[in-house]
């Protein structure tokens, strides 16, 4: 039984909420986000609380039910606050720089790398070696800082590369001469 589902979506002051059809679309003040719901799940709209029903006590939609009440409560959270990942260059001669729409890296390879940052993302490099990565969408911020991060994953036996703030790293010992 999904209890996430069961629970009505407060929506705040500065947020605007619309049902057309199965899609809801909400506004607020870092912008606009949307999203189709099956159209098996009915959802209501009544003095800024939105509430989703479903239909059956079928598996699939029970879960499904939790899944889009959390998908709307993000964009909801996502329009108003935003969300915000920070990154960690770790490495000699490592740094980071933006240059327009472009986040261009030194990470010790033979040429610079360079990777065009998406709409609706912002990157901030506080210091030369710290980023932070900021947007609406909850799940293109992860996938973006992901995507940042496989250009080099931190490795175990120096630590240098890029990981996420407070991200553990496990130290291996090295190779011991007899």
């Amino acid at each position: 039984m999904s209890r996430v589902g069961k629970k009505p979506i407060n929506i705040p002051t500065s947020v605007k909420a619309s049902i057309q059809d199965c899609i809801i679309k909400i506004e607020g003040p870092k912008g606009k986000l949307d999203i189709t719901v099956e159209k098996r799940f009915k959802v209501s709209l009544k003095d800024k609380v939105l509430i989703i029903e479903r239909p059956s006590e079928e598996k699939d939609v029970i879960s499904r039910h939790g899944l889009f009440r959390s998908l709307i409560q993000n964009m909801i959270k996502g329009v108003s606050e935003g969300y915000s990942k920070q990154l960690e260059i770790r490495g000699v001669g490592f740094k980071a720089q933006v240059q327009g729409k472009n986040l261009t890296m030194q990470l010790g390879y033979s040429h610079p790398i360079n990777y065009e940052i998406p709409e609706g993302i912002e990157i901030k490099v506080t210091k030369q070696t710290q980023l932070e990565v900021s947007g609406r969408d909850k799940a293109k911020v992860g996938e973006v800082t992901a995507e940042i991060r496989d250009f080099y994953i931190p490795e175990p036996y120096k630590g240098k590369g890029i990981r996420y703030v407070g991200e553990y790293v496990r130290h291996k010992a090295g190779k011991t001469v007899a």
